[in-house]
């Protein structure tokens, strides 16, 4: 008779406690997110919660931060999906010290410390320039759509918005008008002290509705008219900086007013601070996501989130969030001014050729005007082939962290709504990405 090997009786107690370090193997993902999440300083996290008082102890905040990294880091971001790897999962039992947080719980830690996360991720890239695995001599910035917590069909657009609106008003005056003529019938049959005031479910739906067009109306008329101010204010501060007279507008007839919506603006009920952007998919409800990536590591040392589908104008922003976050300027110098202050050498996708016609001066015009204003997309140095082998570099530098976002950890929406909370949770992903990352560099 063959003889086999013989595991534990499951029915069996243990007589002395199980050591949770013979659970996993050293190099772990688990045992790296864990000693990585030791050295943080979380003591603005700890001060949130209450020194004293009754009622069920809460669980330590910096476990609860553990399981949170580990399960964005491993693909869980639903806290149900985390409360069922605490139970099933070797990995998050022992991230968790073998205890088991609902997923109430989960969630409101999550939630109660969003701004938190800003201030973490920052902590892990310094602790990545201190290890010397992010040397920031090269970054490389590339931007992407992530789908909103919202649905496109959940959108309306101005022109349509005034629309409903009338035809709403109209719908509730009739409602009302038979609502009033029910009422003088029904007091002539039994009289005037009869209760008839409750206000049909029919006309309390479409109030309802009107109320909130009329909300989402407002929003968009308000976002549109600080827009208009905020573009006249940059105007203004560049003029003022360069030392000389504003540009004038030159006056042409208007479709619109300044600072109201066109026609074809929108607005989304869900997510307000969401847009529908093209991506390669189709139109869908987005955020725009820039990141810096080192180009030594593939770490992401910076992160911007905004709700703009144009990528111009936002490389300036992901320059002082990296500075910001490594404590150390960029290499190099650059002719373009907004750059230069920074220490910086941008290098960006440059036409075929150089143009020569009529059209191609107005192309350079535009590219030159891009790099005054220190657009990302705009942003021309000299058409040399040593300029284009640095900007090719970025294909294998900036893109392959939104792949292993998108791919690997299936991160391709947020869960959370508002720009708010989109950033907070970006700034989380990415943490968890970085760890990841740093895992695979110290065991290589």
């Amino acid at each position: 008779m063959a003889r086999f090997k013989r595991g534990l009786d499951i029915d069996q107690g243990l007589l002395l406690p199980p050591s949770l370090r013979d659970w996993l193997p050293e190099d772990h993902l688990a045992w790296f997110i864990k000693d990585a999440v030791d050295e943080l300083d979380i003591d603005k996290l700890v001060d949130a919660y209450r020194v004293c008082g009754k009622g069920e102890l809460p669980y330590h905040p910096r476990m609860m931060l553990r399981v949170l990294i580990y399960a964005y880091a491993t693909g869980t971001f639903s806290s149900r999906k985390i409360e069922s790897q605490l139970r099933d999962s070797v990995a998050f039992r022992v991230l968790a010290e073998n205890q088991v947080p609902g997923h109430r719980s989960i969630r409101r830690f999550r939630a109660n410390h969003l701004e938190q996360f800003s201030d973490l991720f920052a902590q892990v890239v310094k602790m990545a320039a201190e290890a010397g695995l992010a040397r920031i001599g090269t970054l490389a910035i590339d931007g992407s759509k992530l789908k909103a917590n919202a649905s496109k069909h959940k959108a309306m657009s101005y022109a349509r918005m005034k629309e409903e609106e009338e035809q709403l008003e109209r719908e509730i005056a009739a409602i009302m008008r038979l609502a009033q003529e029910k009422d003088e019938g029904e007091d002539v049959e039994f009289g005037p002290d009869f209760r008839g005031d409750e206000l049909p479910e029919e006309l309390r739906r479409r109030e309802e509705r009107l109320e909130r067009i009329r909300a989402a109306k407002a929003r968009l008329e308000k976002r549109k008219a600080e827009e208009a101010q905020a573009a006249d204010e940059a105007k203004k501060a560049q003029a003022e900086s360069e030392e000389r007279e504003p540009p004038r507008e030159r006056p042409r007839a208007r479709k619109t007013p300044k600072g109201e919506p066109k026609p074809k603006d929108q607005e989304n009920f869900t997510d307000p601070d969401s847009r529908i952007m093209k991506t390669s998919k189709g139109f869908e409800q987005c955020y725009n996501v820039q990141i810096a990536v080192d180009g030594d590591s593939r770490l992401i040392v910076a992160n911007v989130v905004n709700n703009c589908a144009s990528d111009a104008g936002q490389l300036i922003p992901v320059i002082e969030a990296a500075m910001e976050n490594t404590g150390l300027p960029a290499n190099q110098g650059s002719r373009m001014p907004a750059i230069a202050r920074r220490r910086t050498s941008p290098c960006s996708k440059l036409p075929a050729s150089t143009p020569t016609s009529h059209s191609g001066a107005r192309a350079r015009m535009r590219l030159n005007q891009g790099a005054e204003r220190g657009d990302a997309t705009h942003a021309r140095e000299a058409p040399c082939e040593e300029g284009r082998e640095r900007y090719r570099q970025r294909k294998h530098v900036a893109e392959p962290p939104f792949g292993w976002l998108k791919s690997i950890l299936g991160f391709r929406g947020f869960s959370l709504r508002g720009l708010s909370k989109v950033t907070a949770e970006l700034n989380l992903v990415a943490l968890a990405l970085n760890l990841r990352r740093m895992k695979g560099m110290t065991s290589a």
